[in-house]
């Protein structure tokens, strides 16, 4: 039989380290998981301390005992945190259930690389771009690349067996690498240009093809200058449909947090290299009885834990945990911003990102009620 846990004795002796701690039941299953900058502090503050939430009262009376996990740094913890949270899902944390990864935009590293839409681990061979907040956001770019810089998306198979070129070429979404309808150095030029465009750095791109449209005509290449008056012409197009949401090169995350009839929505909007990429709703459960600074927290620690962060997070709310930004800078290696107050196109950006928030709760209300 196992030895009775002794609370007073275990508080005493928790050390004033940083970690990891777990809250179980009389079952053996795990009810909480937390990180602390000291353990001791923060354990026994559960025990010592009255005026907790309801949700954290209903947990402490099935409490019987806690364990923790010391680790040498907080961001250490806060990786731990998020995987445990992850592998056990603990019905007292805010637990942000989406199964499915967000997406990329794969660029291969083939001779002539290839435009696609992938999900997984961003660790392989070519360029990764993202992530983006769903499906729709990374075929739309890879539609502009298609009619800009006629970049192939065919699969490997069907490239390397043909024998003259597809519909895409005809249409002009392709230049047909396949059939040598463009010199490798070509095409190389044209994906050099299109992850310009991808990093943000769009206007250079335009002077780069007026530059070479010009050398084209002085040449009596017209046919070539033709081509990159096309190209230069979509381009333009394409930044000219952006202008109302551009900020130069801005990458930032856009997160709303909105309450209503006992449920919560967290609106996640991105913006990458300047141009918005829509957005996506999450439902969390064990929300209910929550501050929107505490749901805001934990979204930002347990998406983060496993998806890149951008230098801005512009949030509707404080984070609850002020040592969150920190922690998550020193795991990516970056200086993170939170602005809880911002001006121009990136209040534009909240105010919309409310918005859906709002619209995509009231929805969820709506289809619960009519259950």
């Amino acid at each position: 039989m196992p030895e009775a846990f002794d609370l007073k004795t275990f508080l005493s002796d928790l050390p004033h380290l940083p970690g990891v701690y777990r809250h179980i039941d009389a079952q053996d299953e795990v009810l909480y998981v937390g990180k602390a900058r000291d353990l001791k502090r923060r354990v026994s503050s559960y025990f010592q301390k009255s005026g907790h939430g309801p949700r954290i009262e209903h947990m402490l009376a099935r409490v019987v005992r806690t364990e923790i996990t010391v680790t040498r740094t907080e961001a250490e913890a806060l990786i731990l945190e998020n995987n445990l949270i992850k592998r056990l899902k603990p019905r007292y944390n805010i637990l942000f259930r989406d199964d499915k990864s967000y997406p990329y935009l794969h660029l291969t590293a083939h001779k002539a690389p290839r435009i696609v839409y992938y999900r997984g681990s961003t660790h392989g061979p070519g360029r990764f771009f993202g992530p983006y907040p769903n499906s729709w956001a990374v075929r739309e770019t890879i539609q502009i690349l298609q009619k800009v810089f006629r970049l192939r998306t065919c699969e490997d198979s069907v490239y390397a067996h043909r024998t003259r070129p597809c519909l895409l070429y005809q249409i002009g979404r392709c230049s047909a690498p396949c059939v040598n309808l463009i010199s490798p150095e070509d095409y190389q030029a044209d994906v050099e240009r299109a992850i310009r465009f991808l990093e943000g750095r769009a206007s250079e791109v335009l002077e780069d093809i007026e530059r070479r449209m010009t050398a084209a005509a002085e040449r009596q290449d017209f046919e070539q200058a033709a081509a990159l008056r096309d190209q230069m012409r979509a381009l333009a197009k394409v930044l000219q449909q952006q202008t109302m949401e551009q900020v130069g090169d801005d990458s930032a995350d856009i997160i709303a947090v909105e309450l209503a009839g006992g449920r919560v929505c967290v609106n996640l909007a991105m913006v990458r290299a300047g141009r918005h990429l829509g957005d996506k709703p999450l439902f969390p459960t064990q929300a209910q009885d929550e501050s929107a600074e505490e749901v805001l927290s934990a979204f930002v620690a347990q998406h983060y834990a496993d998806n890149p962060a951008p230098p801005v997070l512009v949030c509707s709310h404080a984070l609850s945990d002020p040592d969150l930004a920190p922690l998550l800078a020193e795991q990516h290696g970056h200086r993170i911003r939170v602005l809880t107050r911002p001006q121009g196109a990136r209040r534009a950006w909240l105010e919309q990102a409310q918005r859906n928030a709002r619209l995509a709760l009231a929805q969820r209300l709506s289809e619960s009620s009519a259950r």
